[in-house]
């Protein structure tokens, strides 16, 4: 008669856990959990990043078990876009924008006529051959180049600050033309986006 008794308990106790997860409620301490001992699983909230995608809601989720939401990239800082080439390069002795980069520069001149609070600055630069005064005005010639070509298709010239840097600021170092067909360029730099 005791066995019975025993088993009863075990069956109303394994009710009693079932009825209570199955209303989302958890048994007081003593309960229920220390009848069950390590077995006991304690409630805990979902981290707030996966509660969008857990549940099928949220920006970008898939309902139940797809896909995580990615979290947004700023459109300057996606890699595979051509607003995030920011390096415009240049022949010898020459302040005109190859044609290569055209899309590049169009890029960011419609990002910039898109976002009126946006701001660059365009620092010129040219290789060691040269005097430095001589650099130092090729490298304002190109960044005064790309100014003009970005406001052709669309900036607003208030947005864009040239600055020209000559030969001071290498971006490669060494006397080859490997070397100095990298240092004849001109930079977009963000300061406000």
């Amino acid at each position: 008669m005791a066995m019975r008794w025993q088993m009863a308990a075990v069956v109303a106790l394994g009710v009693l856990v079932t009825a209570c997860a199955s209303k989302g409620t958890k048994p007081e301490a003593g309960e229920a959990a220390g009848a069950q001992g390590s077995a006991a699983v304690e409630e805990r909230p979902l981290p707030a990043e996966s509660v969008g995608t857990t549940l099928g809601g949220g920006a970008g989720g898939e309902a139940m078990g797809g896909a995580q939401a990615q979290p947004e990239v700023h459109p300057l800082d996606q890699p595979d876009s051509l607003l995030a080439k920011r390096v415009i390069y240049f022949d010898f002795d020459s302040s005109q924008v190859k044609e290569e980069y055209r899309p590049v520069v169009e890029a960011h001149a419609k990002y910039l006529a898109t976002h009126p609070s946006a701001r660059v600055v365009l620092e010129g630069h040219a290789d060691e051959r040269g005097t430095r005064e001589y650099n130092m005005a090729l490298g304002e010639r190109r960044a005064n180049a790309v100014k003009q070509l970005m406001v052709l298709l669309g900036a607003d010239p208030a947005q864009i600050d040239v600055v020209s840097y000559g030969e001071e600021r290498p971006a490669v170092l060494g006397h080859d033309e490997s070397a100095w067909s990298k240092n004849r360029r001109v930079e977009i730099v963000y300061k406000r986006r």
